[in-house]
């Protein structure tokens, strides 16, 4: 039967050997029966057919043969795909190098690139911890160092993280060290090489004969680390800290994880905060507002004056340059604004009402009524 090479890979007739490749790749990826998420058999002949037509349209001279005469052209002598050449295959990466990709790479390459590594031969960098540390806004104005008690495992020193006693390792004895084993079946499109990771040793090639009994044999043991992290000046709510190093331990030699500390900012019983700007409410006498004064406003590094200018309206917004949170860049300080209220009195003496009276009058002529303003306002 007539096969259509480039829609098995699902690329166009004008594709490049590039985009084959990448093409083969992915596909590979999801129809390896020793990956796929299908039935053992169909993942077989999808893998099968891939590799057919990947074969076929990266050979010029049968993927010109092809293009002009079909895939009867380049059945590989009437028989198909002809996978007994795979029988000498000692690893499944000499499947896919023979494909082109790369001299002795293996599966792990195809499906994750040159980082790709068998799991448990390899070294391995260790998990990252994450801790969430609250602080005050002074802490975040100021700049400070805390300690934190961090429980996290660390290699055992008596095994140095083999789990084994005394450190002792034996060769894993079904697969005589190499960590996988290979296996091969016969399929009605010939022998197929499949190779699995050692479910005895788990890939590593070794085996524990006797448990360290500091960790019992999990090369790990729990403790509690003291780690000094320096919060930065103008350190925003949410911002992480990264301590290279401080997190959980590798695998097979790896270097270790990292620490992560996020910063939580508590809420302020005074300051309102938006980025490095500080927000402040003052209350002042309707007497200040009107004729004008001087108040103290608070910041979080003592107090200053606030000159409140003759008429301030009630809502008006005041600005003292400099007295918000350091930049994190280094560049000064942000502003501290101000919003004036203005305190009206509960109880008032005769002598004092009869004198608001008065100036209200007095106010009502011009059509500038101080209190019914107030009282919009």
């Amino acid at each position: 039967m007539a096969k259509d090479y480039y829609a098995v890979l699902g690329v166009s007739k004008n594709a490049t050997p590039e985009e084959i490749k990448r093409a083969y790749r992915k596909l590979a990826q999801k129809y390896h029966p020793d990956v796929a998420k299908i039935d053992r058999k169909e993942a077989e002949e999808k893998f099968k057919d891939i590799s057919e037509a990947y074969e076929v349209l990266m050979d010029p001279e049968k993927r010109r043969n092809y293009d002009t005469y079909g895939s009867e052209a380049v059945n590989f002598g009437g028989g198909g795909f002809d996978w007994s050449n795979f029988t000498h295959f000692q690893d499944i990466s000499d499947i896919f190098s023979s494909f082109g990709f790369g001299g002795g790479g293996s599966i792990f390459d195809v499906f994750f690139g040159q980082q790709g590594q068998r799991r448990g031969t390899y070294p391995e960098t260790g998990a990252s911890l994450q801790y969430d540390l609250e602080i005050t806004l002074e802490e975040v104005n100021s700049g400070s160092t805390r300690t934190l008690e961090i429980p996290r495992p660390v290699v055992c020193r008596e095994c140095g993280g083999t789990g084994a006693d005394g450190g002792k390792l034996d060769t894993c004895p079904t697969c005589g060290g190499k960590g996988q084993l290979t296996y091969r079946q016969n399929t009605l499109g010939g022998n197929f090489v499949t190779v699995r990771t050692c479910s005895t040793c788990g890939g590593r090639g070794k085996v524990i004969r006797s448990r360290c009994r500091y960790c019992n044999g999990t090369g790990r043991v729990q403790t509690v680390s003291r780690i000094e992290v320096a919060i930065p000046k103008g350190a925003e709510d949410g911002m992480r800290l990264r301590i290279p190093g401080a997190g959980e331990p590798g695998i097979n030699g790896g270097p270790p994880g990292d620490l992560y500390v996020v910063l939580n900012v508590r809420k302020h019983s005074v300051f309102d905060r938006e980025g490095e700007n500080l927000f402040y409410t003052v209350e002042v006498p309707f007497t200040v507002a009107a004729l004008g004064g001087e108040v103290d406003v608070p910041h979080l590094s003592g107090k200053a004056r606030l000159q409140i200018p003759p008429g301030t309206q009630p809502g008006t917004g005041l600005k003292l340059a400099g007295l918000g949170l350091p930049r994190l860049n280094g560049r000064g300080n942000g502003d501290l604004f101000v919003t004036v209220k203005v305190r009206i009195p509960r109880k008032l003496t005769s002598e004092q009402k009869e004198l608001l009276r008065k100036f209200d009058s007095i106010e009502e002529e011009k059509g500038k009524g101080f209190f019914s303003r107030l009282k919009n306002a």
